[in-house]
């Protein structure tokens, strides 16, 4: 596998300009016995665009995986059987604009995506919506569903998940929230609000999102590095705790449940990590390293998937001269037993 290490203080640094959930799956479907031989065979599949640069990535459970794209807009749709990837949502579909966070929820059949105006950093400007928004488009064929504003003009959706009543929760990164859209609803409503969640100047602050198997909501702070807990109880927010952790985390993004109280995680540092859960703390074990910033992962059977962004080179002006390794790939990485239990 080709990977390349890549800092990403140049990022956190010009985010101030505008300022990447899958489920875990049990491997139950025998189309996953193909999709894993599949992926066995190819060290990566291609993401279409000399300007995708790839962000939050999903999965369906019979292995199809979803990409957003930050620089050219979109929703990818790739099939690791054939290592093949096409444009599935097209770029301004439905008002949208840069797709970061991507949710496949196959119980209302819709594909959720955190679109945001970041045409001033060289994000499509191919519609007049320039607010932040959770869309929702139809899983089986791309239809525009659903198109709901974040409160206040200074927002920013960054990632996505679902409960098992169809609640939709999204970071706003911008701002020290976790919203919810409950189902029906047209509007958000604040789920939780603290100081651990807020941005600092020139950075990212909420960022990654996932229930965990004990029924509570975990988060990541981009910036600052950490990892809260959100206690969860009738649908409600409880206690917020900022959990101690064995390991400082780096730009902390994408975080998937794995069960069993522990998760995958992705340090924008270049890492896939194993994160296990122990009362108000954690420990990580790393899974693999030396991406060139990755964005995001998803779970399918014993293999994830991991999107590597180079995302430096889309929010850091001094490079934009500079160009990113082409095409932009999303890589397998195999699951051993300890990182998946």
């Amino acid at each position: 596998m080709r990977f390349q290490p890549a800092s990403y203080l140049t990022f956190c640094l010009s985010v101030s300009l505008v300022l990447f959930v899958a489920q875990g799956i049990d491997g139950r479907s025998a189309s996953y016995t193909t999709v894993e031989a599949a992926a066995q065979k190819v060290e990566s599949i291609p993401i279409p665009g000399t300007k995708a640069f790839p962000e939050s990535i999903t999965s369906t459970t019979d292995g199809t995986l979803y990409v957003g794209r930050v620089g050219d807009g979109g929703i990818v749709r790739v099939t690791p059987r054939t290592a093949e990837s096409t444009i599935f949502i097209q770029p301004g579909a439905s008002g949208s604009r840069s797709i970061l966070g991507v949710f496949a929820d196959e119980a209302s059949s819709t594909l959720w995506a955190c679109s945001n105006d970041l045409s001033v950093l060289g994000g499509p400007a191919t519609s007049n919506d320039t607010g932040s928004a959770l869309k929702g488009f139809d899983l089986k064929t791309g239809d525009g569903k659903r198109s709901v504003l974040l409160p206040g003009s200074h927002a920013f959706c960054n990632d996505i998940t679902v409960d098992a009543k169809g609640s939709v929760y999204i970071t706003d990164s911008a701002n020290p929230t976790i919203l919810k859209l409950s189902p029906g609803a047209t509007t958000f409503e604040v789920f939780a609000r603290d100081s651990a969640f807020s941005p600092p100047q020139g950075g990212f602050g909420l960022d990654g999102i996932a229930f965990g198997s004990d029924g509570n909501l975990y988060v990541t702070t981009y910036t600052v590095g950490e990892l809260v807990r959100v206690e969860v109880k009738d649908g409600r927010a409880g206690r917020i705790t900022t959990l101690s952790g064995t390991h400082h985390l780096k730009f902390p993004d994408a975080l998937r449940d794995l069960g069993d109280n522990s998760f995958l995680l992705i340090e924008g540092s270049g890492t896939l990590d194993r994160v296990v859960i122990q009362g108000d703390a954690f420990a990580v074990r790393q899974v693999h390293g030396g991406f060139a910033t990755p964005t995001s992962v998803a779970q399918i059977g014993t293999t994830a998937w991991v999107s590597e962004g180079q995302l430096a080179f889309f929010f850091d002006p001094s490079k934009k001269n500079s160009s990113p390794s082409l095409p932009f790939r999303i890589y397998p990485v195999p699951l051993r037993a300890e990182n998946t239990k």
